[in-house]
């Protein structure tokens, strides 16, 4: 008998059936990945499994250990052994972690919390994941991998026996993710079940004894993940067989579009040392020029500087198609003017108006285009966003649709058609595809090899490996915010590339 069964779940919402007779199980000490493209519905039916819809708002059954269970919230759900592990971490920063951990169940002894008992029980938890912290530090002082922990910890200690991750490795660095990993095959051995959504399959393959594919709001295939293969999960999420992951262009040599020379950057926390230290580069037309570096290597710091949003001293020059060498740029209006576009790694915090509608966003970095007189031209704003609108293919119901609604895809294909509106004849591109499916990732190297083609210079970030040499046509590689390397063609392997980023500068 599995542990776990979710039976024809349906989950309707106005005008739209997210979830149609969808049906998992899970067995004890599994872990069972949920893969499909963003909407799917892999996160409504989390939602519905933890007690965040509640009983009765949905259709089909939830039955544990075989007996029908009928979760009204997520303390419901949590008192029945279930806990969900959110992207977004559900900690508070400002409190002790031994205070995040027995948040809402302090142990009280006439009317007073009994804090040895709290710190008691906050090192128990810590113990069960092996974080060696004291309890009593302020959880803002942890890194993100560590808050993890802390986020498992609480669970497990509330005797969670199913833990719900969604997209746990987000924000974690490679090391991070692996420890993760690593820890949850650790629970598996004491047989604790775990339901793990990704949109990286190389972690899912790594950690899942079997993968469900969910596509538009169904469950379409399980399998033994040792029996199945990552273009076939690919393919059944998209519906369709996706050959060609990495659509590089052909290589030509344009004229220069960008040329960097001696490119340094104070470290805003340290002054007199150096986040980024003499670094030179040229882009040519049609390119993509990738730069590659293990975490904290100077990668964003090198982007963002250049288009004029640092936060310390930058020493050195830029020049932008074959126009006189000038210093560094001061501020992104600056950037824009000249030509350059930067589509940042957190698009939710720097690319977007969560709250405005896409029409809107689209034209944020154009609005001067659309000014008559005292006034803004509505008919030819609402006439070049749908154009970009429906060029991009973005998919959201039109123009007043709200950016929070969309999926991550389509937020991203929002923020690329706000830099596009503007016509930029650099674009950086900060880790575009973070966070999105691999449906989407497709249309993005798509739309990316496709401005490539049509003569732009593209800069491009990426801690996706495989992404990046699938992509780039040459690769700067950083160490310690110095350049060690630029490697082109067959010379741009996965050994080449970490031996250079592993380099001492």
């Amino acid at each position: 008998m599995a542990l776990l069964e979710l039976r024809s779940i349906t989950k309707d919402f106005p005008g739209v059936r997210a979830l149609d007779g969808v049906s998992v199980d899970l067995e004890r000490g599994e872990v069972h990945a949920l893969c499909g493209e963003n909407g799917a519905g892999k996160s409504t039916l989390i939602k519905i499994l933890c007690g965040y819809y509640p009983t009765g708002t949905y259709g089909g059954e939830i039955l544990l250990d075989g007996k029908p269970v009928h979760f009204r919230s997520l303390k419901e759900a949590e008192e029945h052994g279930i806990a969900l592990i959110a992207q977004e971490l559900a900690l508070v920063p400002e409190l002790s972690i031994a205070e995040n951990l027995m948040l809402g169940r302090e142990p009280v002894k006439m009317g007073l919390i009994q804090w040895d008992a709290v710190r008691a029980e906050a090192r128990r938890a810590l113990d069960l994941v092996g974080l060696a912290v004291d309890p009593s530090r302020p959880v803002k002082e942890l890194g993100i991998g560590q808050q993890q922990m802390v986020e498992i910890a609480k669970a497990l200690a509330k005797n969670a026996a199913i833990l719900v991750l969604d997209e746990p490795t987000a924000a974690l660095t490679e090391a991070d993710a692996q420890r993760l990993l690593a820890f949850l095959a650790e629970l598996r051995g004491r047989g604790v079940s775990s339901i793990y959504i990704s949109h990286r399959l190389e972690e899912v393959f790594q950690i899942a004894d079997r993968i469900t594919v969910l596509r538009d709001g169904r469950s379409v295939a399980t399998h033994r993940a040792k029996e199945a293969t990552r273009d076939r999960v690919i393919s059944e999420m998209v519906g369709r067989e996706v050959k060609n992951l990495y659509p590089r262009p052909d290589a030509r040599a344009g004229k220069t579009m960008l040329a960097v020379s001696g490119w340094s950057v104070e470290d805003p926390l340290n002054p007199g040392r150096f986040v980024l230290k003499d670094v030179s580069f040229e882009v040519r037309a049609g390119e993509i020029f990738g730069i590659a570096g293990l975490m904290g290597a100077g990668r964003t710091a090198l982007l963002s500087s250049i288009f004029g949003a640092a936060r310390s001293p930058v020493r050195g020059t830029v020049q932008v198609e074959g126009g006189p060498a000038r210093g560094p740029l001061r501020s992104p209006g600056e950037a824009i003017a000249a030509g350059l576009a930067l589509v940042s790694e957190d698009r939710k915090r720097y690319g977007l108006v969560l709250e405005a509608a896409v029409g809107e966003n689209l034209t944020l970095a154009t609005l001067r285009q659309f000014v008559k007189g005292l006034f803004l031209d509505h008919k030819a704003r609402q006439r070049e966003s749908l154009a970009q609108f429906q060029s991009l293919r973005i998919k959201a119901p039109g123009l007043t649709s709200l950016v929070n609604q969309l999926s991550g895809g389509n937020q991203q294909k929002v923020v690329l058609g706000k830099w596009l509106m503007a016509r930029p004849r650099v674009l950086f591109l900060d880790e575009p595809t973070r966070g999105i499916d691999v449906g989407a990732k497709s249309e993005i190297y798509n739309l990316v090899a496709e401005l490539a083609r049509q003569g732009l210079a593209v800069v491009l970030v990426s801690s996706d490996l495989p992404e990046l040499l699938g992509m780039s046509h040459r690769v700067l590689v950083l160490s310690q915010g110095r350049q060690t390397a630029v490697l082109e063609g067959a010379a741009a392997t996965p050994e080449t590339v970490m031996a250079a980023a592993t380099m001492k500068a």
